[in-house]
């Protein structure tokens, strides 16, 4: 059994590990503190993610950001790799935020059954079913998720997704 002082100590390294890790393997005991920190360094690490084959980011942010052990993408919008937006329905325009979607899941190393939240922004909610009927084919485990609508979005586009993963 830890000491409540070890205890403490190990908790005050890195809050998400357990004692009771290091109660069930006391020759590990001296060293906890140092695998601590370096869990909690490993977990704290940020990783700036670019897809080339989505469309770029319009301003000075990443495609997505890795760290502990999730993948938080930026907005996706309806515009192929090259940056250029595509003419079409709200539900054309949806399936290609969920292109450019997957393209950055891929270049993070995960999958779109990997996704756990998403936010859907829309400029009208009277394309609220035609975006829905896209988004169902491509989010068919059915992730928590937002739909707002929004005065206006970048580049004068009527959809943006944006979402949260699991490496």
């Amino acid at each position: 059994m830890l000491t409540r002082h070890i205890r403490n100590q190990i908790i005050r390294i890195s809050p998400f590990c357990s004692p009771r890790l290091y109660c069930q393997f006391p020759s590990t005991l001296s060293i906890a503190p140092r695998i601590a920190t370096s869990q909690f360094r490993r977990m704290s690490d940020i990783v700036q993610v670019f897809a080339k084959d989505a469309c770029p980011p319009a301003g000075p942010y990443s495609h997505a950001i890795k760290a502990n052990g999730q993948v938080f993408l930026s907005g996706a919008i309806p515009a192929d790799e090259n940056g250029n937006l595509i003419e079409g329905s709200v539900g054309e325009k949806t399936a290609l935020c969920c292109k450019n979607i997957a393209a950055v899941l891929a270049a993070a190393g995960t999958t779109v059954e990997r996704v756990v939240k998403v936010n859907v922004f829309l400029t009208d909610m009277k394309d609220f079913a035609e975006m829905n009927a896209e988004y169902e084919k491509f989010f068919t485990h059915k992730p928590a998720r937002s739909c707002v609508a929004v005065h206006q979005l970048p580049k004068g586009v009527p959809v943006e997704i944006e979402c949260i993963a699991l490496q």
